[in-house]
């Protein structure tokens, strides 16, 4: 990677999509993202807001954007998790 390109990957805000499935990591903050797979099915997010293992993979508590409700979710192939945290201190950014 170059410098250019790595200086500006750490001074991003928010990173993703990233890898679905057993690789897939979260952090308390983090937005999650589900896809509409088809037509007519709204895209929808939310923030996690709990993990059930210390290594950040699924599933979570998500808090959803839309309604507010809390739920227990185990992301599918439609997913994927927006790091929320600037450079490296790890302030959620907002």
């Amino acid at each position: 990677m170059s410098a250019r390109a790595s200086a500006r990957k750490s001074s991003r805000a928010v990173t993703g999509p990233e890898a679905i499935g057993s690789s897939m990591r979260a952090r308390v903050g983090d937005e999650i993202v589900v896809r509409g797979t088809s037509a007519g099915v709204v895209a929808r997010d939310g923030e996690i807001v709990g993990l059930h293992r210390p290594d950040g993979s699924p599933p979570y508590d998500v808090r959803w954007l839309d309604n507010g409700r809390v739920t227990l979710y185990f992301p599918g192939s439609d997913a994927y998790i927006r790091h929320l945290v600037t450079g490296g201190d790890d302030v959620p950014a907002r």
